[in-house]
């Protein structure tokens, strides 16, 4: 008798032109803290080893085809036979009753809604989902059904992957596809937004004017000395660049009139970006050193709130606790912290 040994070669895909490509060329895939969470939120799962199959496939370029609506996701994958797999993925949509109270919670909150309103994802988004009792990020793999054409019976298998790695970078470029995977697009949102904030706004006009009384101050500077020239007490002045450029634009939206090829807020952007640096440079002289002071100030800001979110996330998975209670990091995050900081 005979034996015959088989050792087992991996399939290699079909090389494919014009596919969507991941940008990360190495390492890991995502530049966001959204991005970099829904891969945590995957690998958590016992995904990892699955996922790094379909990295590969995604930095190569096989998903031909992504289109997310609704909590569903479709994609074409070319694999290694000539007809591409048809990959689905589903996430549980939320009702209407759920939105409407995650949007009241997200008017109630000034920042939030100026933020929402002018395009601009707060950092900690995620907390108005968790008051609101609706995760915004998947809790188990239960809450994601996934099926693909391929004859791999794993879950996920690398055209699956692959998807969900393509996924996590459009939430680079577009952090509103969050809510979408939830069942709502980005200008339903804003729209709601601004009925609410709007409410808000009358009933703020709506409340009883009071009328303080007026006293007698000294008049330290007469008004018959006002085109004098007298010297004034110095006061100070904080210039500085804006954290979100071109807000009310933003916040209000192309005009009706606007019918040009190139995107309103992109250019408007641009023009407030170069008032703004203009008026820096008239109030300190040409002095650049301020101004590109100014723009790393603000991105350090931003580095620091990105970090916070990437810890405040690492906790709530370690300890299956929430870091924050009514709005103050709680003493078991602050010593979960300090335990990091002191093995650094």
């Amino acid at each position: 008798m005979s034996w015959r040994y088989y050792s087992y070669v991996p399939s290699k895909p079909i090389k494919v032109e014009g596919g969507i490509k991941a940008k990360s060329k190495r390492g890991d895939i995502g530049e966001t803290w959204w991005s970099k969470r829904w891969i945590h939120t995957l690998e958590s799962f016992g995904w990892s080893n699955r996922l790094e199959r379909g990295r590969r496939y995604a930095r190569s370029g096989q998903v031909l085809e992504f289109k997310l609506n609704s909590g569903t996701i479709k994609a074409k994958v070319q694999g290694s036979v000539r007809r591409p797999y048809t990959v689905t993925i589903q996430i549980e949509v939320f009702d209407a009753i759920e939105w409407k109270k995650i949007v009241n919670l997200m008017a109630e909150k000034a920042l939030f809604a100026a933020k929402l309103l002018a395009g601009e994802m707060p950092q900690n988004i995620e907390e108005i989902f968790n008051s609101a009792g609706t995760p915004l990020f998947p809790k188990s793999k239960k809450d994601i059904k996934t099926y693909c054409s391929c004859p791999d019976y794993a879950n996920p298998c690398k055209h699956v992957a692959a998807v969900h790695y393509i996924l996590a970078e459009e939430f680079d470029r577009d952090p509103f596809m969050l809510f979408e995977i939830r069942g709502r697009a980005k200008q339903e949102i804003i729209e709601l937004l601004r009925n609410k904030r709007s409410r808000y706004s009358a009933k703020e006009q709506d409340l009883p004017k009071v009328n303080f009384p007026m006293h007698e101050t000294e008049n330290i500077h007469p008004l018959e000395n006002f085109w004098m020239g007298t010297n004034l007490d110095p006061f100070p002045v904080n210039i500085s660049l804006p954290k979100i450029s071109a807000g009310i634009i933003k916040r209000i939206g192309p005009p009706d009139f606007w019918n040009q090829k190139e995107d309103f807020i992109s250019l408007m952007s641009k023009y407030y970006d170069e008032i703004s640096k203009n008026a820096i440079e008239n109030a300190f002289g040409e002095n650049n050193d301020i101004i590109d002071n100014t723009l790393i100030k603000n991105n350090q800001e931003a580095q620091i709130d990105e970090h916070e979110e990437i810890l405040r996330d690492l906790f709530k998975n370690d300890t299956k606790k929430n870091p924050i209670w009514r709005g103050k990091e709680t003493k078991g995050y602050l010593e979960w912290k300090q335990k990091r900081t002191d093995k650094k």
